[in-house]
């Protein structure tokens, strides 16, 4: 690690508390539409669904509003909520609206980033979409962290593809020795930066077992105070 220079953060999930934001999101929306469903229940459904969808979007399997739209529709049809396809298309433009209502961080991002802004260069490569994420990071106060903030749909390729981390370290001016990966998608942003070249940190907090037993591995952000 002593020749680490440069901090490659993925945002959802990593430092960006999608669950959580995510379901005080469609709580404001059930609550206007006044449909007697129960958020919590609803992300339970909605949240492997949702996962399932990324994959196939960062695979460029479906396009954005497919992402968009499916995901909402088949958790309603988990829960046999009768719905119609425009409430559904509604709902899902609602709920990117509404997302960024509430900024909740995962636990030990700030903590864990005002440790490291004096030390390293930080940044941020994420497959969010590009409108979205930069008003995540302003809302929440992230982006006074971050020296450059690559996007998928700027750098024309999604995680785990090698020329979004290429497209980001040369924004960076960084190389690959000096760099490493964090985040919490082992298919995206670990084997994705191992296969371009560079290290990588999995974010695992719920100590999911991987077949790669020497990626490292963090189960909380503040213990990449001891790893760096």
């Amino acid at each position: 690690m002593e020749d680490i220079k440069h901090l490659f953060f993925d945002l959802d999930h990593t430092l960006w508390d999608f669950e959580k934001n995510s379901g005080l999101a469609f709580e404001k929306i059930f609550r206007e539409l006044n449909f007697n469903i129960d958020s919590e229940v609803f992300m339970d459904i909605y949240n492997p669904i949702n996962v399932a969808y990324w994959k196939l979007y960062e695979k460029n399997e479906i396009d954005q509003e497919t992402l968009r739209v499916n995901r909402v529709k088949d958790a309603f049809e988990v829960l046999n909520f009768e719905i119609s396809l425009d409430q559904i298309k509604t709902i899902s433009h609602l709920f990117i609206e509404y997302l960024t209502s509430n900024n909740h961080l995962i636990e030990g991002t700030i903590e864990t980033l005002d440790y490291l802004k004096d030390k390293y260069i930080l940044h941020i490569i994420t497959n969010g979409f590009s409108f979205v994420q930069d008003v995540k990071l302003q809302k929440s106060n992230l982006d006074k962290y971050f020296v450059t903030i690559t996007n998928s749909e700027a750098a024309g390729h999604k995680k785990p593809h090698e020329n979004i981390f290429k497209h980001a370290l040369s924004v960076a001016n960084a190389t690959k020795k000096e760099s490493i990966m964090i985040g919490d998608s082992f298919e995206a942003d670990v084997l994705g930066a191992l296969n371009f070249g560079i290290n990588a940190v999995y974010f695992n907090p719920k100590a999911e077992i991987i077949s790669h037993k020497q990626v490292l591995q963090i189960q909380s952000l503040t213990q990449l105070k001891n790893l760096l």
